[in-house]
């Protein structure tokens, strides 16, 4: 599973560790990636998606119909 939200498009950010003598190494921050399960009533049927916790909160909000929309809007497969 890749670390990309279908939704938002949120993906990992790359800086550096400091340490104390200031020293830098690479890093990754990755965001809180779910895969959940909604009932798509428009389809009648399930569909699988990898979204962000935000992203879970916006589809509360605008409902999954919507969430859908702009996904495929974005170029995903749904």
């Amino acid at each position: 599973m890749s670390a990309h939200c279908q939704l938002t498009g949120v993906k990992p950010v790359f800086g550096n560790y400091v340490s104390h003598s200031h020293r830098r190494t690479r890093r990754r921050w990755n965001p809180n990636i779910q895969q959940r399960r909604y009932w798509l009533p428009s389809e009648d049927r399930f569909v699988k998606l990898t979204v962000s916790t935000r992203a879970i909160k916006t589809i509360d909000k605008i409902g999954v119909e919507a969430a859908v929309v702009r996904i495929r809007a974005r170029g995903e497969r749904v």
